[in-house]
């Protein structure tokens, strides 16, 4: 039995809702647009009928290859929207727009650890340093930042580091730190500099490229990765590890960093649960709670 362990779904908010998933495919709301995307964890059958689907949805993505597709547009809507997270002290903002790769340029399972990154920057003394490797187009970034944190935001994708900076200035927030990098040479060099974060949020893909070609697999890589995120951790600061892979289970990451933790670690699993009912899981977490 994992000590800690958790089934964490995110706090409703007024800009997301999860309103069906099956079939290997889910309905979303994001303001107020509904997409339907692949889904590749909904093995189960819809619980709505696909009539339904049809008359809520504004935009269908058709997969043509194992990692592309186009969308296809059932009623009028834009390209690009915005939408805004609520947190206890003010928003943020981000833009979304219809990619060839399926993703809208958010992550709604991760507002649940959004919330988690403000309750931490939040208890710290001072402006921590908190460091975001593949990061995205920014959500924990701008959580951290709209918390009073000092943040470095690191992405191997020129493009998604643009975004996220949008984003930033969407959100009317303070600077940030943005590094085109990959993201295990960025930990291996802060490593050899002896520098120091008071937070690390990481949230690796199963497969992945730098900026210069290096290859990143989740499987052969992330022993590598933890090794030198863990020497670079504050000893009394938060981390998060997101895993998104079919088939890595909450064991990997209880036996990288129990060590470490104790019992500040937390082990879990993300899931969203849909208007109709059903439960949708997106992957396993580590948390490792600040002192």
């Amino acid at each position: 039995m994992i000590e800690n362990f958790e089934l964490i779904t995110p706090s409703p908010w007024p800009d997301y809702e999860l309103l069906d998933c099956g079939d290997f495919e889910k309905l979303e709301r994001f303001g107020k647009y509904i997409t339907i995307r692949p889904e590749p964890q909904a093995v189960w059958p819809k619980r709505w009928k696909a009539e339904e689907w049809k008359k809520r949805a504004h935009v269908r993505f058709e997969q043509k290859g194992s990692n592309s597709g186009d969308w296809v547009k059932l009623k009028s809507m834009p390209d690009q929207w915005s939408l805004q997270f609520p947190m206890k002290d003010g928003e943020f903002s981000m833009r979304l727009g219809l990619t060839a790769f399926k993703h809208v340029g958010i992550f709604p399972e991760q507002s649940a650890n959004w919330r988690f990154i403000e309750e931490q920057v939040k208890k710290m003394s001072g402006k921590p340093k908190v460091l975001n490797l593949f990061a995205y187009t920014g959500g924990a970034s701008l959580a951290a930042c709209a918390a009073g944190a000092d943040v470095t935001h690191v992405d191997s994708i020129k493009q998604v580091v643009t975004w996220a900076n949008e984003n930033r200035q969407l959100s009317q927030l303070p600077d940030i730190r943005w590094m085109v990098e990959d993201a295990l040479k960025f930990a291996q060099r802060e490593q050899r500099r002896g520098n120091l974060y008071q937070g690390i949020i990481l949230d690796p893909p199963a497969f992945g490229h730098g900026p210069k070609g290096e290859k990143w697999k989740l499987e052969e890589n992330i022993a590598e990765m933890m090794e030198n995120v863990l020497s670079i951790l504050d000893p009394k600061g938060f981390l998060i590890i997101n895993a998104y892979s079919l088939g890595l289970s909450a064991l990997v990451l209880e036996n990288f960093l129990r060590s470490t933790a104790g019992s500040r670690l937390h082990i879990g699993e993300l899931y969203l649960k849909s208007t109709s009912g059903v439960l949708l899981p997106l992957g396993v977490f580590g948390r490792i709670h600040a002192q």
